[in-house]
């Protein structure tokens, strides 16, 4: 069960939900490669029903019009919190939220690595939503991949974000970082 331990960290869910409206320009994302200093990855091709926004740190952002939904990308390198397991990342993640019901929680391979796939429903100040949460470790980075929806639309998009993540590789980190 997810537990709520730690602080949050910039660009996490939280600002996602409470950012989602604005719009904005995709600031790095070079055809299909993110690059942000240490922070460097390869995204499978963007489903023509999510357009980009800003929200404040993330990597990028886009909203699924059509499901109500909201995707972020993020991650972050040299960081402290590479050494945390996963599950404890993704707690920071959904910090803030009551009432959380996990529907799955596994570890599986996502670009030659371990991350882990959490999938819950929550309470954020009492509006209820469903997570895909995607948390994962490589080269001494962290990659989130999440996806927010309400509960009776997650099943209607969260099909393309699979894909979508199942595309996902990083390229930059740290050379013989921690992993």
């Amino acid at each position: 069960m997810l537990g709520v331990a730690e602080p949050a960290r910039p660009g996490c869910v939280l600002v996602l939900l409470a950012l989602v409206g604005c719009g904005g320009a995709q600031a790095q994302l070079e055809g299909d490669v993110y690059k942000s200093g240490a922070v460097a990855f390869r995204v499978a091709k963007i489903p023509p029903s999510w357009r980009p926004i800003q929200v404040g740190s993330a990597a990028l952002a886009y909203r699924d019009d059509p499901n109500e939904a909201s995707i972020l990308v993020n991650g972050r390198c040299g960081e402290r919190d590479g050494d945390a397991p996963l599950v404890a990342l993704t707690n920071q993640l959904i910090m803030g939220t009551t009432e959380r019901s996990v529907m799955t929680e596994e570890t599986l391979p996502l670009d030659a690595r371990e991350a882990l796939h959490t999938r819950m429903k929550a309470k954020l100040d009492g509006v209820p939503l469903a997570f895909d949460i995607w948390v994962m470790k490589k080269d001494g980075c962290v990659y989130d991949l999440v996806y927010v929806a309400p509960p009776e639309r997650l099943d209607a998009g969260v099909g393309e974000f699979e894909r979508f993540v199942r595309g996902f590789h990083a390229i930059g980190g740290i050379v013989g970082g921690s992993t």
